[in-house]
């Protein structure tokens, strides 16, 4: 059977290749699940089998945005905390959290898997670590919703193996034990991890943090992904607490102990990594350790602003992250893309530190980089999975900035007319098409109730 093609044209196109190739105004041709050609003008005329030709006039194409951190469970208790820094808003939400179950953590992905499809992302991740007892199947409910909304998707199941009583700050209940925690990760791996080239599912190994895991849980962890050959991700050096935590602890910083228990690597990312030195930085640089980069979260927690610059300049793979919506209540990812411009501006580098191209690439080839995943995915060029977008930027919000990039990442948020993932329309106009947003709303309306209600009850 003939390969079906979707042609787009008339649109501006930023390639994000590795020479940030750009078009004026050009076409894209989509061949089934792959990119088939990007260039200048209208495409060929001639192409045989094509379903469908879109007038791409007034828009910016871009690769689809990659996720790199992300709590979706968080969905509902966004709004509450809000006043906290990262040890104290955790010490108010844990109790909160413990109580979660399937519904809750099914519903909760819905709300944060569409909010960021209709934003332009394509390819999302979880780090999921909450695991109360009897609360069911929540990482199988969480991959569920993310196949339906019709995104790319890395589950990163997430464990704690600290407890209240071992000085941790998750109840006793709501952590598993180290050979729980590792048996349970590896047969959601068993299961649900595809390594093909155009995987819709992958799972990556994630303990949760420093001072919620043990060393041995760390360490296992490490042995266990190598072993399955997936990725490795946890926090790291988001705060200074964090930093003393491990020096009074360990006798090491973060970065050292993460090394000491086989934590660096170009198999692994971390979220955060604000709190970094020089030498932290050269350490990620040399084992080519990558970063996810969550502005909104840093700033909303009082984490403080993360090197960036530095680390691009030492060639640190960095990505953008939405990090959980009880600490980024805008749940979006195309906002992170103006937000790490704005905030790295204020750091040591001011006006020089990230410009709008440098802002779109740590949303798109970045993210690809730190999810392992760069030659599949994060730019527009032939032989790569089609996993694009088509932001209309011809309204008054965009209507008098002349460079579409610039209007992309420095303006409001754009709408969005089109994301193909895998050559297949998942956002039309701004709404989904496989997912009911409003019975989505409803559902995590009803379910924050429900926890809240629990959760006030003990």
């Amino acid at each position: 059977m003939a390969v079906e093609r979707i042609v787009i044209e008339n649109c501006a196109i930023a390639t994000v290749d590795g020479g940030d190739t750009e078009y004026a105004s050009g076409h894209i041709v989509v061949a089934g699940n792959r990119i088939e050609s990007v260039g200048a003008g209208r495409a060929p005329d001639d192409l045989e089998n094509v379903v469908r030709r879109i007038d791409g006039t007034g828009h910016l194409a871009t690769p689809g945005l990659v996720n790199t951190h992300h709590h979706f469970y968080q969905w509902i208790t966004r709004g509450l905390a809000t006043d906290h820094n990262l040890f104290n808003w955790l010490v108010a939400l844990y109790p909160t959290w413990a109580r979660i179950d399937e519904k809750m953590a099914y519903s909760a992905a819905q709300g944060s898997l569409a909010m960021m499809a209709r934003g332009g992302v394509t390819t999302a991740m979880d780090h999921h670590y909450v695991y109360p007892r009897g609360s069911g199947d929540l990482s199988g409910a969480i991959i569920r919703a993310a196949r339906e909304t019709g995104v790319r998707f890395t589950l990163a199941r997430g464990s704690m193996d600290r407890g209240k009583s071992d000085g941790g700050l998750p109840p006793d209940f709501a952590v598993e034990t180290l050979d729980g925690a590792l048996a349970a990760t590896e047969a959601t791996i068993d299961e649900h991890h595809d390594a093909s080239f155009d995987a819709m599912t992958q799972i990556a190994v994630a303990p949760c943090s420093p001072f919620s895991v043990s060393t041995e849980l760390l360490r296992q962890g490490a042995e266990l992904a190598r072993r399955k050959g997936v990725r490795l991700h946890t926090h790291g050096s988001e705060t200074v607490e964090e930093e003393q935590f491990c020096k009074e602890l360990f006798g090491m910083g973060p970065t050292d102990y993460f090394e000491s228990t086989g934590w660096l690597g170009e198999d692994v990312w971390m979220a955060h990594c604000v709190h970094m030195n020089d030498s932290d930085i050269a350490a990620f640089a040399r084992t080519s350790t990558g970063v996810a980069h969550c502005p909104s979260s840093n700033a909303r927690l009082a984490a403080g602003i993360a090197r960036v610059p530095d680390m691009l300049a030492a060639g640190v793979p960095v990505g953008l992250g939405v990090d959980g919506t009880a600490s980024n209540e805008s749940g979006e990812l195309h906002t992170e893309l103006r937000n790490a411009l704005l905030i790295n501006r204020l750091g040591a580098h001011r006006e020089a530190a990230l410009n709008a191209r440098q802002a779109l690439r740590l949303g798109t080839f970045g993210g690809a980089q730190v999810l392992g995943r760069a030659s599949q995915i994060g730019s527009l060029e032939p032989g790569k999975l089609a996993d694009l977008v088509l932001w209309k930027l011809d309204t008054l919000a965009h209507a008098s900035i002349a460079d579409p990039v610039t209007a992309l990442v420095f303006g409001a948020a754009a709408p969005v007319t089109l994301s193909l993932v895998n050559g297949r329309p998942v956002v039309e106009d701004g709404r989904l098409l496989h997912v009911d947003e409003d019975a989505i709303a409803r559902s995590t309306r009803e379910e924050a109730q429900r926890l809240a209600g629990i959760a006030g009850r003990d």
